[in-house]
């Protein structure tokens, strides 16, 4: 079966959200544009990785065009998106692999992200040779969204996805884990249950 390449160039909309209450939430890379929507989930850690790569990557392009590249230097106000992931969220598959790049070009920032995919290897030779295979194949490999967005659209992902990520629930003051509603068992209390 071919490899199927969801397309977004430019998206209308691309944006990180969450669906499911703090502690239970999915995350979801969203785009849409042409009457379409793609949902991908994966996560949270991937989500915030993601966010942070993308601004060090506008930084660096900003550095190295010496501030002539359109890439704003924060998120535009006029192109931030807080309302929340279009319905349906259907989720087409979970990502494993993610990659950026920056067309000099055309002043585009590229998100890929890859479906996760198994990899049977006997050693780590083997898994890395069948990961550039993997990733290599154009024709037959897993699926992907591919999204290219213009500076200011990639700055607006990134403080949305860090907000997003954010938006949990509370870290414990002592041990930095997530509090739950239901209390919190801190390592540093020597497993002694913390009521909220």
């Amino acid at each position: 079966m071919s490899r199927q390449v969801f397309l977004y160039d430019p998206p209308d909309r691309f944006v990180a959200g969450t669906v499911g209450l703090p502690g239970r939430r999915t995350f979801f890379l969203q785009a849409s544009g042409s009457g379409r929507t793609t949902s991908v989930a994966l996560e949270k850690a991937q989500v915030e990785a993601l966010a942070e790569r993308i601004d060090e990557l506008l930084d660096e392009v900003v550095r190295r065009t010496g501030g002539n590249a359109p890439v704003p230097a924060v998120a535009p106000v006029e192109v931030a998106d807080t309302a929340p992931l279009s319905a349906p969220v259907d989720e087409e598959f979970r990502v494993g692999t993610m990659a950026l790049a920056w067309d000099g070009e055309e002043q585009r920032m590229v998100v890929e992200a890859q479906a996760l995919v198994e990899l049977d290897a006997d050693s780590e030779e083997d898994l890395a040779a069948a990961e550039e295979r993997l990733m290599q194949d154009d024709v037959n490999g897993p699926p992907m969204l591919r999204v290219r967005l213009t500076g200011a659209m990639a700055r607006a992902f990134a403080k949305r996805a860090l907000d997003v990520v954010n938006a949990g629930r509370p870290p414990c003051p002592l041990c930095s884990l997530p509090l739950d509603p239901e209390g919190h068992v801190c390592p540093r209390q020597n497993g002694y249950r913390r009521e909220v």
